[in-house]
């Protein structure tokens, strides 16, 4: 089994942490990257779809960035303890036709004790917006440290 530092219980910091690493994996839109922070039997809710295992994960997110263009993800922390984490995030894509979309997200992980993610509950609405509305213009990877955050840009 692979173990992904941090690992639970969950202080401050490493909750901090934690939901950088994911942030840096998501916006990598690397879905095999992204599938071995969960457990191989890892559940998901993600709006109103259920995803269990990491060869579903691959399948959804490759669906999923494949939908979301130009895809652009800030996390933060909302509140921890021990074992999990809530998390608030929102991201800015644009589908085929070019219209653009801020997501609103919550989340709630679980982790096991090798600090990888078990369970992810996530709820989303979209929100369509003019190209002008953008507030992510990094270019795609990694946000820079430099960035503001979502309380930052007042999301």
């Amino acid at each position: 089994m692979t173990t992904r530092p941090p690992v639970p219980p969950f202080l401050r910091e490493s909750a901090i942490q934690k939901i950088r690493l994911a942030e840096d994996s998501w916006n990598s839109r690397d879905p095999e990257k992204v599938a071995q922070a969960y457990t191989v039997d890892s559940h998901w809710r993600n709006r109103a779809e259920f995803v269990n295992g990491r060869a579903e994960i691959v399948a959804f997110l490759t669906r999923k960035w494949a939908k979301e263009l130009d895809y652009r993800l800030i996390k933060e922390l909302w509140a921890f303890h021990e074992n999990r984490i809530a998390v608030r995030f929102a991201y800015e894509w644009h589908d085929d036709s070019g219209t653009w979309y801020r997501s609103y997200r919550n989340e709630n992980w679980e982790f096991n004790g090798d600090g990888l993610m078990r369970w992810r509950l996530a709820c989303i609405n979209d929100l369509p917006i003019k190209e002008s509305e953008r507030k992510y213009h990094w270019p795609l990877g990694r946000r820079p440290d430099g960035h503001p955050g979502l309380s930052d840009l007042g999301f």
